[in-house]
């Protein structure tokens, strides 16, 4: 499969890395001090703005919608944006600075695709603007939220109005200053059938009812200013314009909103690892342990060839669902869309722990990104859906197909 790149898309490779050397390296480490800082913990970087107005002008901008979305697309498929989203995740909070940053890609695609032209006109505009920025609420604590169908959170019809009541947790993006809408999915049509009891309902962030329980931690640390959460839905009243696409397309939407979603996911984490590899090898390289470089330990040089080996078989295998996507749709590549959400944050786990090793105790601290890729990387085995179900799923339909 050929994978060569059109003279545009280089370009923006190349213009991508070199932003990202000009301004997003050199502070990768300020940005993360303050972000810990217990008093500006929710507060945002206060160079963050001007990022995003220096990515702009550099025609970096909303790069992630593909050709099918018409004017709203920078016009590249799924397979010419998995390259930029790789550059970006070479740094965890990178793509927010190019406005390509989860959840809000996939809240702007189910605008874009599903949304109503009111929708579009008060979410979707200051979303693709970097004015605001946006939640979206599914995960439940009560309930085994890897099967979907189990979601509890009632949208009931009364008179004009949508009435919600739940409590969700892991809503990433809650806790940013800027978190101004969010997208919740819960049951409009309990007694329909298993997948058509689900819906999905824009919900402001400061409509009457909803408290933000606590911030959630990772690994003991909030993700800020991005943050996660838990969520009480007490009583909202939304009007019933808020619903998305209409009463129980709930799942038609989540299955648009997570296929290119997995591809940034992925392409990000491979991000992840390779820097994390080329960190490795200059670790290496330059440290001396028993009297040469740690570089010449069969070891060492075996841990360095199997991340290499392991960081290009997920790459080809994420590149080879977006090139299936772009051209078969979503469904035609879901067998390889489960795939890559089974190897790609597996891999990143593995090729960033073999570099934490390499650094000794300076590899688990913040003087290096590699704890928070780790962290990362462990997170989304379950975000997404959790690698069993991605299994589960791909297993039987590996079965049916080789068996008839």
């Amino acid at each position: 499969m050929n994978f060569e790149y059109s003279d545009k898309v280089k370009s923006l490779q190349a213009r991508l890395l070199d932003f990202m050397e000009k301004h997003i390296f050199p502070i990768e480490r300020e940005y993360h001090l303050w972000t810990q800082d217990p008093g500006k913990v929710w507060q945002r970087y206060p160079g963050m703005e001007a990022l995003k107005e220096a990515a702009r002008e550099a025609g970096l901008w909303n790069l992630f919608l593909p050709t099918n979305y018409g004017e709203l697309s920078p016009g590249l498929t799924n397979l010419e944006y998995a390259p930029l989203a790789e550059i970006m995740g070479r740094v965890l909070w990178a793509s927010e600075v190019f406005n390509c940053n989860a959840p809000d890609t996939g809240n702007m695609e189910v605008l874009a695709k599903y949304g109503s032209p009111e929708q579009q006109e008060q979410w979707l505009k200051p979303l693709m603007a970097g004015q605001i920025r946006s939640a979206f609420l599914m995960t439940e604590p009560a309930v085994a939220s890897s099967d979907a169908t189990n979601i509890e959170t009632s949208i009931a019809l009364d008179g004009d109005s949508y009435v919600i009541n739940g409590c969700k947790w892991w809503s990433t993006g809650a806790m940013d200053p800027h978190c101004t809408i969010s997208i919740v999915m819960g049951k409009t049509n309990p007694d329909a059938g298993r997948y058509n009891q689900q819906s999905m309902i824009l919900v402001p962030m400061d409509a009457p009812g909803v408290r933000i329980v606590r911030p959630l931690a990772v690994f003991g640390t909030y993700d800020s200013p991005v943050g996660h959460a838990e969520i009480e839905l007490k009583d909202v009243r939304v009007p019933k314009e808020n619903l998305i696409l209409g009463e129980g397309r709930g799942f038609e939407i989540a299955q648009g909103r997570l296929g290119p979603g997995r591809i940034h996911h992925c392409m990000r984490l491979i991000g992840m690892a390779q820097r994390s590899l080329e960190l490795m090898c200059g670790r290496v390289r330059e440290r001396i342990a028993f009297g040469r470089p740690m570089m010449d330990f069969s070891s060492i040089r075996q841990d360095v060839a199997l991340s290499r080996c392991e960081i290009e078989q997920a790459r080809l295998l994420t590149l080879s669902a977006a090139d299936t996507i772009d051209r078969e749709g979503i469904k035609g590549a879901k067998n390889l869309i489960a795939m890559i959400k089974i190897v790609a944050p597996r891999m990143t786990q593995t090729v960033v722990d073999r570099a934490m090793q390499s650094y000794g105790g300076m590899g688990l601290s913040d003087d290096t990104p590699l704890a928070g890729f780790f962290a990362a990387a462990r997170t989304l085995r379950l975000a997404d859906g959790p690698d069993e179900v991605h299994m589960y799923q791909l297993g039987r339909n590996t079965v049916r197909e080789y068996t008839g």
